[in-house]
């Protein structure tokens, strides 16, 4: 059986590191190994091979690690400049999933399905009748401040989280939690039934974005109902997620075409007034009130003034993290084994986001 693409580059990778060490020796470089070996793996290969690696590379691998790190990525106006082991390997993004639904939400507004800041009950007609629940927009949804209550790690179905009692005036009060991903995914669903389409959420992102961009999805759990996860479930090995960032990172564009509305992909980078870190289903470097204990297990709220005001993150429990920062160019992903007995005791990692992005900030990458 003959090489895949991605054995290929795994070995024209590995003759080029052992290259670099045989500088040191003063030996020539195998060129003879590595001309066929490119010619298999065709031009997709050539980012992967042209890059220097960042300064901080070492460092940031080794610090990844020491915090049950399992991949790193970075990518450089699209070429590599920084890889772990693992990066082929599908991981779990855990709450990294909501950011695709702030996705899905921005083509969902170039197909005219809805608007950012409609009445969540034009869709859902059970929420007519009660003036509070009337009164919840899309937007609110998506930046979880809509006013459910829901517990993280334990989304219910999208029925049930429809039907979710409300524990603060829509608007007022940032509550991370499953249930208003769900709800998202009962107003694509019904959106896209009442328009003739496939109306499963799951298959029209990956018809959407996904597909166009070349992900491949290692596997989307269902909920209780047996319906796709919005607020987790989602499994992308290291370079499908940095897909996802390097998407983000030219404005939602695919070979120069648009995929999403722009101005509502704008829109999903700007906090709310409850809470200014988070965007719609994005972390975002801002200071705020917002003393929720999901907002405090990134550092990247206390020192927003030291990072690059266009960082956005994805992140999901267990330290998993997709940082893309336009102005330098840079697409990083960080993947971790999730410690769940840890995490239900609630002990603190000791993960720093900012720490870790330094590496790559930093001229010299210290």
């Amino acid at each position: 059986m003959g090489k895949t693409r991605e054995q290929t580059i795994i070995e024209v990778r590995n003759i080029i590191d052992n290259n670099d060490k045989n500088k040191h020796r003063n030996q020539e470089p195998d060129l003879k190994r590595i001309a066929p070996l490119l010619l298999l793996a065709g031009c997709a290969a050539a980012p992967a091979v042209q890059a220097a690696p960042a300064p901080g590379c070492a460092a940031a691998l080794a610090y990844s690690s020491a915090h049950q790190g399992v991949a790193v990525l970075v990518l450089e106006d699209g070429k590599v400049r920084c890889s772990s082991d693992g990066v082929s390997t599908p991981q779990e993004l855990w709450s990294g999933t909501k950011s695709l639904v702030g996705l899905m939400a921005a083509a969902a507004v170039q197909d005219r399905l809805l608007t950012l800041d409609e009445p969540a009950s034009a869709t859902l007609a059970e929420w007519r009748e009660d003036p509070k629940k009337a009164a919840i927009t899309i937007r609110q949804l998506l930046a979880m401040t809509s006013g459910q209550a829901s517990t993280v790690g334990r989304p219910r179905g999208y029925l049930d989280s429809v039907n979710a009692p409300l524990a603060a005036d829509p608007g007022t009060k940032f509550q991370y939690g499953p249930a208003p991903m769900q709800i998202i995914g009962e107003i694509i669903r019904r959106k896209l039934a009442a328009a003739s389409l496939d109306a499963d959420p799951r298959r029209y992102l990956e018809r959407r974005i996904l597909t166009p961009v070349g992900v491949t999805i290692g596997d989307w759990r269902n909920g209780p109902d047996g319906a796709p996860l919005m607020p987790q479930g989602l499994v992308l090995a290291a370079e499908q997620w940095a897909k996802v960032g390097e998407f983000v990172r030219r404005g939602g564009t695919q070979d120069g075409k648009a995929l999403v509305d722009p101005a509502a992909l704008a829109e999903l980078f700007k906090g709310s007034d409850a809470n200014p870190a988070y965007g719609l289903t994005w972390w975002l470097p801002r200071a705020s009130p917002s003393d929720d204990p999901v907002t405090r297990s990134t550092d990247i709220v206390a020192h927003a003034p030291t990072l690059p005001a266009d960082l956005v993150v994805a992140a999901g429990a267990g330290d998993q993290r997709l940082y893309v920062i336009p102005s330098r160019r840079l697409t990083i992903v960080r993947q971790a084994r999730l410690d769940i007995a840890a995490l239900a005791a609630g002990k603190k990692s000791g993960w720093s986001d900012t720490h870790f992005l330094s590496f790559f900030l930093s001229p010299t990458g210290e």
